[in-house]
């Protein structure tokens, strides 16, 4: 049976991704999506969703706008990161679908309601829209059947601050409004939290990318380090010709910070754990967030072995196959760009 999904993304290059692995894998049914401020501006995010799913031909799926804002703190983006318009150089072109006329929190309510004990919430960008959500309807974490988070890091550096990760920085008040939400015996599964101490080791390299193509039918795709920054891809294929370019941006940041010509791609991860969860396996804790520390705020601090005196809320994913992943995601997305060979446009 497939899986009914519900995703709330911050699109973003390795989002981009992660909702071209789910179009591609026949398992996933994507019920909604909701856009919410993190790596561009919500609207930006709503519009690159919007443009990929027009740009693949997908089903009419529902796009909801999330909050413009986190639920205290200031609004923060990370263009540096992404790219103006979140896809790195990617250039998509302007969607012709529209916005629901509802908001995320709302399409998350009805739709938990609605498939109450079948749906799959994956959160791969800030966790604000749930966080409303939760305002809403309390017993939220109890209808859904699981619910996933790339966010955090556990006994790892972070990528936002020395100890924070980028998602749950951006709005710390939300992520501890929904880790708290799942307390003992509040949901049938605890949510799997798929942090930086896991996620930095999916990594995506330039041959990959080549590897990517061929999967698609096509000659290798072609990103080097010693290319001149901002080259474009040529490829005829939409699908890969985007992707490429997109990545290529994603590795010219990720050297700049002295990471090397690489992507880590946290988001796609993610998305295959709420299709199989035996990607991962997982360690049960408590993990709570930090608000008020002058140094720590937004820090993901997991109890491991019970000092707090709380039971778990979560289980971490702590260990994985990285290059079975990898080869993983190559050969479905590759697969289904294929079906864009013949095409003459954007």
């Amino acid at each position: 049976m497939r899986q009914r999904l519900m995703l709330d993304v911050d699109t973003g290059i390795d989002d981009s991704l992660a909702l071209l692995y789910l179009l591609a894998s026949p398992e996933a049914d994507i019920r909604a999506i909701a856009a919410t401020g993190g790596n561009v501006a919500a609207r930006q995010v709503a519009t690159n969703n919007l443009a990929w799913l027009e740009l693949c031909g997908a089903p009419d799926i529902e796009v909801a706008l999330g909050s413009d804002v986190p639920l205290t703190a200031p609004m923060q983006t990370s263009e540096e990161t992404h790219g103006p318009q979140g896809v790195g150089y990617a250039e998509l072109p302007e969607p012709t679908r529209t916005l629901s006329s509802r908001s995320a929190a709302d399409v998350w309510v009805d739709l938990a309601r609605k498939h109450a004990g079948q749906l799959v919430g994956v959160v791969t960008g800030p966790l604000t829209n749930l966080a409303l959500a939760l305002e809403q309807e309390p017993e939220l974490p109890s209808m859904l059947k699981r619910l996933v988070v790339m966010g955090g890091a556990f006994n790892h550096p972070g990528n936002t601050t020395p100890v924070a990760e980028w998602n749950i920085s951006v709005d710390p008040e939300a992520a501890k409004i929904v880790f708290d939400a799942f307390d003992e015996g509040t949901s049938a599964e605890p949510p799997i939290i798929c942090g930086l101490n896991l996620t930095e080791r999916i990594i995506l390299r330039p041959g990959h990318v080549a590897e990517l193509a061929k999967a698609a039918g096509l000659p290798p795709e072609r990103i080097a380090a010693d290319d001149p920054l901002g080259e474009r891809s040529r490829c005829p294929n939409p699908v890969i010709r985007h992707l490429s370019d997109a990545l290529r941006f994603y590795m010219e940041f990720h050297r700049a910070y002295e990471q090397g010509f690489i992507a880590h791609i946290h988001d796609p991860f993610a998305a295959a754990v709420a299709l199989n969860p035996q990607w991962v396996r997982t360690r049960a804790a408590t993990v709570d967030v930090e608000l008020a520390g002058t140094l720590t705020r937004g820090a993901t601090v997991a109890d491991w072995v019970g000092m707090w005196g709380r039971a778990p809320n979560a289980d971490i994913a702590v260990a994985t196959d990285p290059e079975a992943f990898i080869q993983h995601l190559i050969e479905r997305v590759g697969g289904y760009a294929a079906a864009f060979n013949e095409s003459s446009g954007d």
